[in-house]
């Protein structure tokens, strides 16, 4: 359980730098309150997306992973940010990735910020 909280936190800190770093991913909210919440299911949500489509999206792309010795990788991070983005509309929820550039960009951000803070927070083993 303790390794979900921290996962989800990692997700939401990460996802927070790309919605500050980039103008065209946007989370939007009436208060500060709203938009951490906001952004606490967003980070769950694209969670779930990682766990139960990524698996299958880059089974399917593996010759396309191989050929670009890994770097396809980019553009399923990205199309996994592009379907949270359309589920977190379709769930009205207030954040939008605008565009594909923008979402390989923003996926490129969310994997470092992802990775740098399960680095520094406990995991929970």
């Amino acid at each position: 359980m303790m390794n979900f909280v921290v996962k989800t936190i990692a997700n939401a800190g990460a996802l927070a730098v790309a919605v500050w770093l980039l103008d065209k991913i946007t989370l939007t909210g009436d208060s500060t309150v709203k938009e951490a919440g906001t952004l606490i299911i967003v980070a769950l949500l694209f969670g779930l997306v990682n766990f139960l489509v990524k698996p299958l999206v880059k089974l399917l792309s593996l010759p396309l992973l191989i050929l670009t010795l890994g770097l396809f990788t980019l553009i399923v991070n990205a199309l996994m940010l592009l379907l949270t983005s359309w589920l977190a509309d379709k769930l009205d929820l207030s954040f939008h990735v605008e565009g594909f550039w923008t979402a390989v960009v923003g996926g490129l951000i969310i994997s470092v910020v992802s990775w740098a803070l399960h680095v520094v927070l406990p995991d929970g083993d």
